[in-house]
């Protein structure tokens, strides 16, 4: 009898420490889940509640150590150090280079995996030190006054979609296994302005809108992308904050699109639930309030308060198991607690950070970014052997121009200024004089700048704002509007200053730096040529210079449109897309929608459609001939428009559904084929359902949107076709 009781215990005590090797979360054999559920269950109250924050400390005695969730990588490794500084996000939207962005991607990537290794192997775990990047911004930039819309890429759903999948998937790699670093989509939703606003503002919109025009980009970046994290915005929505939304986040979020990875507030968000929104009277409620509705992390410290929710009943522990198995998901998913070897990433070194690879493709984005709006008798490009360039404006040298906001820093950023001066030939002279302040007038009323211009055989003005004027609300420390702006003009005192040197300049090229749609009326009558630069990164002056004397051919095309006036704008507080954007708006802009000048011709002829009756499901074939007429090897960026002219509900005047990114050498031509699929046919109905009516329907095609403006402007002349679904 002993002897059998000793044998149970024996087999008992066995089959337990069986058990407990099989729950290591350190097992790569089991399921992501299991492990998750591992540490979960040995984890206390305190210690669940404690990782449901940002700031993670660590649990010792499981050996697992602190984690910070909040990192930035907008466009480069941010706030971290060195790191190479691409073209700021709404850049790389103008480049329409989905390749491209997916490249950038990667070597971001690649340099946050060498940051977070070294990083891990001094110690230091804290704030953007981890591998939770908290990018890329897919809200729509509905309105140019918003100061953080040169973080997304447009006002367009469609191409917002596609940089952005294209991003994600270049961070987060293709591993079958593990995540090169886990991305992550925010606002989560209809975030957009005001920056004052933002802690207390419901943005009231329709269904329509909402599905037509402030989900799509989300949706395309969890079901295509499969990004791992979605962070909820500061104001509400329909009633409800984004942080604790049960319409967002769980039936659409969670039970539409499937997302499985982890949801977090933006930073203090909930406790703006009773700061400034007032919806709930103390911490534990709003806690409770969030984690209940899904917020699995807060970003801040209200989540300390959810031991007293526990206590008065608003939240259950069953509620913080699954947020905190929920976070534990993502870290297993970026293998950080594999065994050593697992993870490919582990090995990556240092010397990736500003290699001479990420240098040239920074160059590359920077280049593809640029777009020219004007370009009267040919002004450009310059030889380089000119004999005398004078470069004046605010942003000749004005670094900050080049870095936008949420950036790396890099040992070799390169100003206009600085590209000019390393372009030109060894005879050339240069000169240079500020002459302007970036956003008052020069308080010395003498004028020592103008004149220059005068003996210049060229002068270049380099204008616009940076990130002092225009960003997040307390990070443009020269706005008067918390980051926004009330104009959308340029400051008066540079339209002053280019006044002046117009009169004396012989040829006039005027360089515009910004994150969003300056109106220029003004300026683009002064003059000869005009390049708009966004906020180019560390190569910025280095692609400018080479667009200025030939070295590249501009190809970027504008992913917003720049009205004439503020006076053509709805008002910003009004969430309502009617009169906003080239989808909606009544008024000719300035500049249409995806326009873009080239130093070459493009041609477009031939439209080919190969039925223009469908049935009802059935997709739609075309072709046309794209020729490159000019004496330029160029890329034309060939857009895809489409309208549902008969439709039951208001639709938009037309939507972008497809864009090629074509390379013709001087005389070349092609033939490109498209398809219009049935879902690109479908239009939103004012419940926020997609839906295909027969009809008729009309396509255009160009290197631009349609407008009225094209011609007048130098847009190529684009094609136009019908087709009906039966």
């Amino acid at each position: 009898m002993k002897k059998t009781l000793w044998l149970l215990m024996a087999f008992t005590f066995s089959f337990s420490l069986k058990a407990q090797e099989d729950c290591s979360f350190r097992n790569p054999d089991i399921s992501l889940d299991e492990r998750a559920e591992c540490i979960v269950k040995q984890l206390t109250v305190e210690e669940k509640i404690n990782q449901l924050m940002n700031a993670a400390p660590a649990v010792d005695r499981l050996e697992i150590p602190e984690y910070d969730w909040w990192n930035e990588c907008l466009h480069g490794v941010a706030r971290a150090g060195r790191a190479t500084v691409f073209p700021q996000a709404i850049g790389m939207a103008a480049t329409w280079d989905t390749t491209l962005v997916y490249r950038v991607g990667d070597a971001i990537s690649t340099e946050a995996r060498a940051k977070y290794n070294v990083f891990s192997k001094h110690g230091y775990r804290g704030q953007y030190k981890g591998l939770t990047f908290w990018t890329p911004n897919v809200n729509i930039f509905r309105d140019p006054r918003w100061g953080r819309g040169q973080e997304t890429y447009g006002e367009d759903p469609f191409l917002t979609s596609r940089i952005g999948v294209s991003f994600v998937k270049g961070l987060q790699g293709n591993h079958p296994k593990y995540l090169k670093v886990a991305a992550l989509a925010k606002h989560y939703a209809v975030h957009n302005g005001p920056e004052a606003l933002r802690h207390e503002f419901d943005a009231k919109v329709s269904m329509k809108d909402l599905w037509e025009t402030y989900l799509p980009a989300f949706e395309a970046l969890v079901k295509e992308a499969g990004v791992e994290g979605v962070m909820g915005a500061y104001n509400r929505t329909n009633g409800d904050p984004c942080c604790a939304h049960p319409y967002l986040m769980q039936e659409v979020l969670r039970e539409k699109w499937g997302f499985d990875g982890y949801y977090v507030s933006d930073c203090g968000a909930i406790m703006d639930f009773y700061t400034g929104h007032k919806i709930v009277d103390t911490p534990e409620e709003a806690a409770a309030m969030a984690l209940n509705a899904g917020c699995n992390l807060n970003c801040g410290d209200t989540y300390a308060s959810l031991l007293k929710s526990l206590e008065k009943g608003l939240t259950t522990e069953e509620e913080i198991d699954r947020s905190v198995k929920q976070l534990f998901k993502t870290r297993l998913r970026l293998g950080l607690f594999a065994p050593e070897g697992a993870v490919p990433y582990d090995t990556i070194s240092t010397d990736v950070i500003r290699s001479k690879e990420h240098q040239k493709l920074a160059l590359e984005a920077a280049r593809k970014s640029v777009v020219l709006l004007k370009n009267e008798a040919n002004t450009l490009p310059v030889a380089r052997d000119v004999k005398k360039v004078y470069v004046t404006g605010p942003t000749a040298t004005h670094v900050q121009a080049l870095l936008a906001n949420y950036y790396g820093v890099s040992e070799d950023m390169t100003t206009i200024l600085e590209g000019i001066v390393g372009k030109v030939s060894p005879q050339t002279s240069v000169q240079y004089r500020q002459g302007a302040l970036l956003y008052e007038a020069n308080r010395n009323t003498m004028d020592w700048f103008s004149g220059a211009a005068a003996s210049a055989d060229v002068t270049v003005a380099c204008l616009g704002i940076s990130q002092l004027i225009e960003g997040e609300e307390g990070e443009a420390i020269a706005s008067e509007h918390r980051g926004d702006r009330e104009r959308t003009r340029l400051p008066q005192n540079q339209i002053d200053f280019l006044k002046r040197i117009r009169a004396s300049a012989k040829k006039l090229v005027v360089v515009i730096t910004s994150g969003s749609a300056i109106s220029l009326p003004e300026i683009y009558d002064m003059a000869d040529a005009l390049l708009y630069v966004w906020y180019p990164g560390e190569q910025g002056g280095k692609a400018v210079a080479d667009v200025l004397f030939g070295d590249a051919v501009p190809s970027g095309r504008l992913p917003v449109t720049v009205v004439k006036s503020v006076d053509d704008l709805p008002p910003y507080e009004n969430y309502d897309m009617k009169g906003r954007t080239y989808r909606y708006m009544e008024v000719s802009p300035q500049f249409p929608f995806g326009f873009g000048l080239s130093y070459t011709d493009f041609t477009y002829s031939n439209l080919t459609l190969e039925s223009n009756k469908v049935k009802s499901g059935e997709s739609v074939r075309l072709s046309f001939d794209l020729t490159n007429e000019g004496e330029y090897d160029a890329d034309e960026v060939v857009q895809f428009y489409i309208t549902d002219v008969e439709a039951s509900v208001n639709v938009p005047k037309q939507s972008l559904i497809g864009f090629k990114r074509v390379g013709l050498a001087a005389g070349e031509s092609t033939k490109i084929e498209f398809t219009v699929t049935p879902d690109m046919m479908k239009i939103v109905d004012n419940n926020g359902e997609k839906i295909l009516e027969s009809g008729e329907f009309k396509i255009y095609i160009g290197g631009s949107s349609y407008s009225e403006v094209n011609d007048e402007l130098g847009a190529a002349e684009g094609l136009t076709g019908r087709f009906e679904v039966l």
